[in-house]
């Protein structure tokens, strides 16, 4: 079977604005619908062609092969203010096979799926791993992993985004523009990605693996403009990208009141929150500009997951700890020297941060990786100290372990696996602590909602962040809106600034749906989990003022 993919893109406006999304769909967006239906290879069927490629790359001299053969489906649809601007879909299909001989890595991969073809493709894995054997000054030593027979795991839904009716997601979008647009927006884009990865992964350890794997993200921005200043503010959505069916998307979901902003966890109602971004982008456009100083921050989980994204998830990869990741975005601070040492300050006793590969609803959630490892949960850093890193079953031997941690992962079948962040989260505070408890306790800071642009040096060491909503706190309470925030520090020193975290009723996971690492790049998805968190004394900018 060849790879095939089909890529739709049309822009095209309707002057009704009243018109359902049906109306607005022409017949070529059929095809996007369609493309879902293709039935999926029978697992019996994806053995077989993974047999003859393990026999194939075996007989001629490999000591470890995985096959992985992978249909993907994408859809997105994307909507601004009454119109739909595009939509596309793609599929694609075929296989992977890698290969360890003569202590190296061998790869190839193929569109044409038949018994003949796979064992000629592992043939050339192997020849391009005992080629590769000859540059190479350290044998591959991979950690043992026992074979699982025939498993299989899928994502807990309720409802396949790729089963629901295009014409249906549309109006949904189109409804969250108009909440929007009457509640005082000038301009709304809206956008909603589905991913479907159908993934078999065979190895000659004796696994047999067939997993079916969903995520989605509803997304949009917000924009109110005055017309008589000439300025703009605008406001993200604060929805979290998410490992679950298409019930996460749900018009009657209710999010949880914190304060001046609404939280959604389980399901998310995107109309309700356009309508809330468009009141508070207008309220950002009169909103007080801060003045630079150092404040005390409470950090909103819809904010902070970036922050653990960058500061504590890349740096504790450890291809980038050893330096093989370091073109795209650089290598890492928390060195193994630091690691041995088993006493890093990495953050407060308080601060405790966990790999997990298992929340349900978690965009990192699967049941294997790319490379056979079952899904588990371990500490990274514990009561402030550096413990661990997150690694593939070849860098196990680097930190004396036996096994790998399940953090293999390729974006296509067409690429070869690698070290991929799962998800990475603080624990939940110990003492019983609701988010207006916590600023209550705060005399002069900010509370800070939803992500914002950010930089960080190529050690994820030095950074600033900004956020979507900034608010005052004055004597314990919340006395405004400001605007032009942003804070600066480095990782060591912000996360040792932690002096309260609340506790698991108001933990929520946020993330990253597009993470890109790797030349060439691949993109992964991965969540965030956090409680509503306190930082004291952080140096905050004002991104406006001219110097």
């Amino acid at each position: 079977m060849s790879s095939n993919s089909l890529i739709l893109r049309r822009e095209f406006f309707s002057r009704a604005g009243a018109a359902t999304g049906l109306a607005l769909l022409p017949s070529w967006t059929r095809a996007a619908e369609k493309l879902a239906a293709t039935a999926p290879i029978p697992a019996a069927t994806k053995r077989i062609l993974a047999d003859a490629a393990l026999n194939a790359a075996t007989k001629r001299g490999a000591t470890y092969v995985d096959v992985r053969i992978g249909r993907y489906l994408n859809q997105s649809i994307s909507t601004r203010e009454m119109q739909v601007q595009s939509v596309a879909g793609t599929e694609s299909y075929g296989a992977g096979i890698r290969v360890l001989a003569d202590g190296a890595w061998g790869f190839m991969a193929l569109d044409q799926l038949s018994v003949d073809a796979m064992a000629r493709a592992a043939f050339e894995a192997v020849a391009i791993a005992k080629a590769n054997a000859r540059l190479q000054t350290e044998p591959v030593i991979l950690a043992p992993q026992k074979g699982l027979g025939e498993v299989s795991w899928k994502t807990p839904l309720r409802q396949n985004a790729f089963a629901v009716p295009l014409a249906a997601k549309v109006d949904y979008l189109l409804a969250a523009n108009r909440a929007a647009l009457e509640a005082g927006a000038n301009f709304i884009s809206t956008s909603l990605f589905q991913i479907n990865e159908q993934k078999y992964f065979a190895s000659t350890d004796g696994s047999y693996i067939d997993q079916d794997i969903h995520r989605l993200w509803p997304t949009f921005t917000v924009t109110a403009t005055d017309p008589k200043t000439g300025r703009f503010q605008t406001r993200d959505s604060l929805s979290s990208p998410s490992g679950r069916g298409y019930e996460y998307l749900t018009s009657g979901a209710a999010g949880v009141r914190l304060g001046p902003t609404t939280r959604y966890f389980d399901t998310y109602n995107m109309i309700e929150d356009a309508a809330a971004a468009a009141r508070q982008a207008r309220e950002k456009l009169s909103a007080k500009p801060v003045v630079a100083g150092q404040y005390d921050l409470v950090l909103d989980p819809t904010h902070l997951g970036l922050t653990i994204h960058e500061s504590v998830g890349h740096a504790t990869e450890l291809d980038r700890v050893l330096g093989y990741e370091a073109n795209y975005a650089g290598t890492s601070f928390a060195t193994l020297d630091k690691w041995r040492a088993k006493n890093f300050q990495y953050g407060s006793p308080l601060v405790n941060f966990t790999a997990d590969r298992t929340a349900p609803g978690t965009l990192g959630a699967v049941g294997y990786d790319d490379e056979g490892v079952p899904a588990k949960r371990w500490p990274l850093i514990t009561d402030g100290i550096l413990v661990d890193y997150q690694k593939t079953r070849d860098q196990a031997h680097i930190c004396g372990q036996q096994a790998g941690d399940g953090c293999s992962y390729a974006s296509s079948w067409s690429e070869v696996q690698f070290q991929r962040m799962p998800n990475v989260s603080l624990a939940p505070g110990k003492t019983p602590l609701t988010p207006l408890e916590l600023i209550k306790q705060v005399e002069r800071g900010i509370y800070i909602v939803g992500r914002g642009s950010f930089s960080i040096d190529q050690q994820r060491y030095n950074f600033q962040f900004g956020g979507q909503l900034f608010y005052e706190i004055k004597n314990g309470e919340i006395v405004g809106m400001l605007r032009d925030v942003s804070y600066q520090s480095n990782t060591q020193e912000f996360w040792n600034s932690c002096v309260a975290i609340c506790d698991e009723r108001d933990f929520g996971h946020f993330g990253s749906f597009f993470d890109g690492k790797g030349q060439p790049s691949q993109v992964s998805a991965v969540s965030h989990g956090s409680s509503t968190t306190r930082f004291n004394k952080v140096n905050v900018l004002n991104t406006a003022r001219k110097i």
